[in-house]
């Protein structure tokens, strides 16, 4: 394990993060807000504690190994999360204490949502600008954006972008080289947000308004400058708007990599988790429907806009609200809130188990029924054309049997702190998952519960957003052996 290499990368990534304090201040002198010293503050001591970290090492030459990799991917969202809790610290309004202010942080870099804020609507502007940037520079990773810069410096980046990319496949490079592969998805990423925030405005947002969700649209993040969410603007255009960002970021941004290099949208057609996430969309949204149309909730046009949004949202994860789902009768909001397990695909800015995982657990499930009617004969799983190694097949299975576990684990110990069955069980699959509103006393924001609680899910929200292993792989002892 090279622990100067490590020291010297986090180094680097503090400095280039306390950089990202820059357009808050801007938005808060432009504003003439309270927060500016909160901002400048926050920024001074993240560079000289990043600078700190990184003069001891700064000469070392050494390339990373994969668990360099791990470990500083992990340490450097624990520590980022820690470093992007001081605005809320130092800033009067919110003026959170650091667990709450470290689980809004995390809410916000690993795009779950959750928020312990309350009263947006008379927060300054820069902070509400501040929540919304959070979740647009986790929604692609800042590893991953690192990557880019990290080989002019010298240091390899491959073991980084293995360790943060989602899904179950992650060799695969989009370009030769991994800076060029760092920034098509970078380039991409910035494309589809900046048409979301023009979308946006065009609809009836106001500039602040429209740059904000769709930061927070395009990460699939959640967060709103408002406390009512997207129904603040009661408006069917801009709901329209979100639900087709939402859909699109939700897919793998290699889909939209290859569909912008060969001009051509056939690759999406072509690929299994597409149309599965796609034929998941044309199954859950008209059921929906039409039980809200049934039951009277709504009336029919009603009905499709605001099912049709709930359903995208919770799907993809994004944790968008018009109304709260969690108090549509019957089994809905179980029903909806079931689909935020599977997530977005992988590759995506989603959460969740993605689409990947889900199909391929179908498909062995479907293969083990036919292998008890023909025993001996040999069933392979394919994806499209391509048939699916089994050490793939086990390594998905795998995935969910440590998922299912440690989602266990942690609802017994949430119940453990106090809450009750419906709210620690929602609250965890809600942050496991990225999600963000959970039900129960976490339908709305997740203010009252105990600190130990949240702390329990600030984990959890890590270990969604870092896919259960890279975390966990932390605590075999066989990691730290030489």
């Amino acid at each position: 394990m090279h622990f100067s290499v490590i020291f010297r990368v986090l180094g680097i990534l503090l400095m280039l993060f306390s950089m990202t304090m820059l357009p808050p201040t801007f938005v808060s002198i432009y504003y003439n807000d309270e927060s500016l010293v909160a901002f400048i503050s926050a920024m001074a001591l993240i560079f000289a504690s990043g600078f700190m970290v990184w003069l001891p090492s700064n000469k070392t030459k050494h390339d990373l190994r994969t668990r360099d990799g791990f470990l500083i991917t992990v340490m450097f969202w624990a520590v980022l999360g820690i470093a992007g809790c001081l605005p809320f610290i130092f800033s009067e309004q919110p003026g959170l204490s650091f667990t709450d202010a470290m689980f809004e942080s995390l809410s916000g870099l690993t795009t779950t949502g959750a928020t312990v804020i309350t009263g947006l609507d008379d927060l300054p502007k820069s902070i509400l600008y501040y929540r919304q940037q959070l979740q647009w520079l986790g929604g692609i990773g800042i590893i991953v954006i690192a990557v880019a810069i990290l080989p002019m410096l010298g240091i390899g980046g491959m073991q980084l972008y293995r360790a943060e990319t989602p899904g179950p496949v992650k060799d695969s490079k989009l370009t030769p080289r991994i800076t060029e592969t760092a920034k098509a998805l970078f380039l991409i990423y910035c494309a589809l947000t900046i048409t979301c925030a023009l979308s946006y405005w065009a609809a009836g947002m106001t500039l602040f308004d429209a740059i904000g969700h769709a930061f927070s649209t395009v990460a699939i993040g959640g967060f709103s400058t408002h406390d009512a969410s997207m129904g603040y603007f009661d408006s069917p255009i801009i709901l329209i708007v979100c639900m087709l960002f939402m859909i699109l970021s939700g897919v793998n941004f290699a889909l939209h990599f290859y569909t912008s290099r060969n001009r051509s949208i056939a690759h999406y057609w072509q690929d299994p988790e597409f149309k599965f996430y796609i034929s998941c969309l044309a199954i859950g949204i008209p059921i929906t429907v039409a039980y809200l149309a049934h039951t009277d909730t709504y009336d029919l046009e009603t009905s499709a806009i605001h099912g049709s949004f709930e359903f995208i949202s919770i799907l993809t994860t994004t944790g968008f609200g018009t109304a709260d789902f969690t108090i549509w009768p019957g089994f809905l909001p179980f029903f909806i809130f079931l689909f935020a397990f599977m997530g977005g695909c992988a590759g995506s800015t989603g959460g969740g188990m993605k689409v990947i995982r889900v199909l391929l657990i179908c498909k062995q499930g479907i293969r083990e029924i036919k292998r008890l009617i023909n025993p001996n004969a040999v069933i392979p799983i394919k994806l499209g054309q391509t048939s699916v190694s089994d050490r793939v097949v086990e390594a998905v299975w795998g995935f969910f049997a440590v998922f299912v576990i440690s989602y266990m684990i942690m609802f017994i110990l949430l119940m453990a702190t106090g809450l009750d069955f419906l709210t620690s069980v929602s609250a965890v699959g809600a942050c496991i998952s990225n999600l963000g509103p959970g039900m129960g006393d976490v339908a709305l924001n997740y203010t009252d519960i105990n600190n130990p609680a949240k702390w329990i899910l600030c984990f959890a929200m890590l270990l969604g957003r870092l896919e259960i292993f890279t975390l966990l792989v932390l605590f075999s002892p066989s990691f730290w052996r030489r």
